[in-house]
């Protein structure tokens, strides 16, 4: 039966190859200058072709992250929007709850896959990431990763980079 969407492998292929991004680093003990997960990341997504329009370090303070996130929102050029930190179960750690209030649909697949892998790599501690990402009403996407280099380094490289332009350009379907 013939179908007129495209088989599988070709579906990345109807995504954009450059997303404009954001990035904010959440922590109490880091700055601009040793924010090594932050920059990591700013540089991973340049590297592959994507723009970092913005760029914000905040302690853990979901208060702070939901006005830093509504402005970013506010940005007609925002497309993607990765969190580092502030994903655990500590007192401090609010960033999951803050980026689920403005999700539209949730891709639980991200952070069951993202644990997936790490468990991989750290065993059973793996549990105790929260890491979430999904879409907002505008169908632009929202991540949160854990504030850890390694953790990053892993949903970075085998998660947003491979699927940044796919999942934008099935949100826009």
């Amino acid at each position: 039966m013939p179908s007129d969407s495209p088989v599988p492998h070709q579906h990345k292929a109807y995504g954009p190859s450059s997303v404009h991004c954001a990035v904010i680093t959440l922590s109490d003990s880091r700055t601009r200058e040793d924010d090594t997960s932050g920059r990591w990341i700013q540089d991973e997504l340049t590297k592959a072709g994507h723009r970092v329009i913005g760029y914000e370090l905040i302690p853990d303070d979901p208060v702070r992250l939901r006005g830093l996130v509504a402005a970013a929102l506010d940005d007609p050029r925002l497309e993607a929007l990765i969190t580092t930190g502030g994903t655990g179960i500590s007192s401090r750690d609010g960033t999951v709850e803050v980026l689920e209030g403005f999700l539209h649909k949730r891709l639980d697949g991200f952070g069951e896959l993202f644990r997936f892998l790490s468990y991989q790599e750290i065993g059973s501690a793996a549990m105790l990431s929260r890491a979430v990402a999904g879409l907002d009403a505008r169908g632009r996407l929202l991540v949160a990763l854990p504030g850890s280099p390694h953790a990053v380094r892993l949903a970075v490289e085998k998660l947003i980079l491979p699927e940044l332009g796919h999942i934008l350009g099935q949100a826009r379907r």
